[in-house]
């Protein structure tokens, strides 16, 4: 079994995702929507055995990292478990197909992710020649140097020269989509409060797991897509910077400063990356 969690927040598509899963998955799922802060009209609910809301009390920050604790150590039911935002598209068969690629236990995968189009519910069309998203990068200049943070961006041109591998090693990703098993989750202590927000979520997954002997992949043999939100949407919700801030500067801290040799060994072994200087340690510790 899969548990899945859905953190919500004001989320207009969050009835679509779940009934979207319930329609793709082919094996067996449990459905967790933790509602962060708010309720919805009865008639909204999806009414299935394996949807089980789960109501937080409200509080003046993001609840996302509160809401995975709680599903995946007091109701998680199976082996495995999943994490996707409130405005996601599956493939058909998503589900069978991160099992059954689930090579080894420390384990994190994060399936290819398309474009959604949430008001037609379909992959958005393309009018350009964007390819799909397999691969993020940590952006540099300045965020780096400025003591800002960690911040993951798309990365088109490993998408295009790595697209014949099929499942491959990636440094971070976007935090809309994981999976893992719930020895692994537990084991690594996931969705650290230190973090003091939802922020810095990719990064904590990915980081933890490749300091702690396991790997982090895409799978392109199945996919998600995402909704961007943009201005047409917008976040649907009120996100204190304070709370963003703290969370960069926890990860900084964590990650820049006290894993500094672990940090040098990761950034390495997925150079060059783009916009990164041949004198990179030299910007960010001023050696």
């Amino acid at each position: 079994m899969i548990s899945i969690v859905i953190p919500s927040k004001n989320e207009k598509f969050l009835q679509s995702t779940i009934l979207d899963i319930l329609e793709k998955a082919t094996g067996e799922i449990e459905i967790f929507p933790v509602l962060d802060g708010y309720t919805i009209p009865e008639e909204e609910k999806v009414k299935d055995s394996r949807v089980k809301y789960i109501l937080a009390a409200p509080k003046s920050y993001s609840q996302k990292r509160q809401a995975i604790n709680t599903v995946v150590n007091k109701h998680a039911q199976g082996e495995y478990v999943m994490s996707v935002d409130a405005h996601c598209m599956f493939a058909k068969g998503f589900d069978e197909q991160l099992v059954k690629d689930h090579f080894q236990p420390n384990l994190v995968q994060v399936p290819r992710r398309h474009r959604l189009d949430a008001e037609n519910w379909s992959l958005q069309p393309q009018c350009d020649d964007r390819p799909p998203i397999d691969y993020e990068y940590i952006m540099f200049n300045p965020l780096l140097v400025k003591n800002e943070g960690l911040h993951g961006f798309k990365w088109d041109e490993r998408t295009l020269t790595r697209q014949h591998i099929p499942i491959d090693d990636i440094l971070t990703f976007q935090g809309s989509c994981w999976f893992m098993t719930k020895k692994w989750f537990q084991e690594r202590g996931f969705m650290d409060v230190k973090y003091q927000g939802w922020g810095q979520e990719a990064e904590e997954i990915s980081f933890e797991t490749w300091k702690n002997g396991g790997r982090v992949v895409v799978n392109k043999n199945t996919w998600y897509a995402h909704l961007h939100k943009g201005q047409k949407y917008g976040r649907m919700y009120f996100l204190s910077k304070e709370e963003n801030r703290k969370s960069y500067e926890y990860s900084y801290d964590l990650w820049i400063r006290k894993n500094k040799e672990f940090f040098i060994n990761l950034i390495e072994r997925f150079m060059p990356l783009p916009g990164w200087p041949e004198n990179w340690k030299e910007k960010i510790w001023k050696l």
